[in-house]
């Protein structure tokens, strides 16, 4: 009996994994047969990168006593898995209006891989894009040690699932895909100022403080800061919290809004 049990839960671990896969790879194949998405997703680094932090270091970064254009790169690498991963899972909205999602719904599956599986698929031209900000970093001599490298890497897939619950938490809300593109661009573009993306937040204070405090990526950036600025003298003045802290930080931000999100969206969807 014990073994037969065992077996089940087996089987069913393994078809959640095909499951998720499945909607990766559907997500992916999309995004290859949308040419103008690839390029969008390698052009707004160098909207970001080349007009915005440029103009931004020549004009405020005089006094300050730490390379800002590395400082920027960074903010712009976990900026860019967040923007592009957030806008990915608006798609969400057109499977709702071709019932596709009630489909995956009411097939023997948990929600939570169907929203997993959403969030990774979306995080492919997060991908791309955090390649195309190392590309224009390179290019304006902006560089990151190798180890460094690795680390965000590693620390990619989950600033994309902190980012895609995050959406979650709109979409679940939301069935109209422009009012979606709204939404979901409020929420995400706040965050790079009040996050620290481009401007250090280490002397915030009042409401600010709070805001800060209360959006996963202010975690996600001071994170991966965290392994970027590691040994180094700027170590202090640009970290904000012990990496614990910002992993627990990530870890429940991210379970609470996958819960409500993926809560609300399958109840709009069993609703329709």
């Amino acid at each position: 009996m014990s073994e037969l049990i065992l077996t089940k839960k087996k089987s069913r671990f393994w078809r959640e994994i095909n499951s998720i896969i499945t909607i990766i790879a559907r997500d992916v194949t999309l995004a290859l047969k949308s040419p103008m998405m690839m390029v969008m997703s390698l052009a707004m680094p160098i909207v970001m990168m080349g007009m915005l932090g440029g103009t931004l270091s020549q004009n405020m970064a005089g006094g300050l006593q730490f390379d800002y254009m590395q400082f920027m790169m960074i903010g712009m690498i976990v900026n860019m898995l967040f923007m592009t991963t957030t806008t990915g899972m608006t798609s969400l909205i057109d499977d709702h209006e071709t019932d596709f999602t009630q489909e995956m719904l009411v097939s023997p599956v948990s929600r939570y891989s169907i929203v997993i599986g959403k969030i990774l698929g979306s995080s492919f031209g997060a991908f791309i894009s955090m390649a195309g900000t190392l590309i224009v970093g390179l290019f304006m001599g902006i560089t990151i040690g190798f180890g460094q490298l690795l680390i965000i890497f590693a620390l990619a897939p989950l600033m994309c699932l902190s980012a895609g619950a995050l959406a979650m938490m709109v979409i679940g809300c939301v069935k109209n895909n422009k009012v979606a593109n709204l939404a979901v661009m409020l929420v995400v573009m706040p965050q790079m100022f009040l996050s620290g993306a481009i401007i250090p937040i280490t002397q915030n204070s009042g409401l600010l403080l709070v805001l800060s405090r209360l959006m996963p990526m202010t975690y996600c950036l001071d994170l991966v800061r965290t392994a970027a600025y590691a040994g180094t003298p700027e170590y202090d003045a640009l970290v904000m919290f012990n990496p614990t802290i910002n992993l627990v930080a990530i870890i429940g931000l991210t379970v609470v809004c996958l819960i409500v999100g993926t809560f609300f969206f399958a109840r709009s969807e069993k609703n329709k």
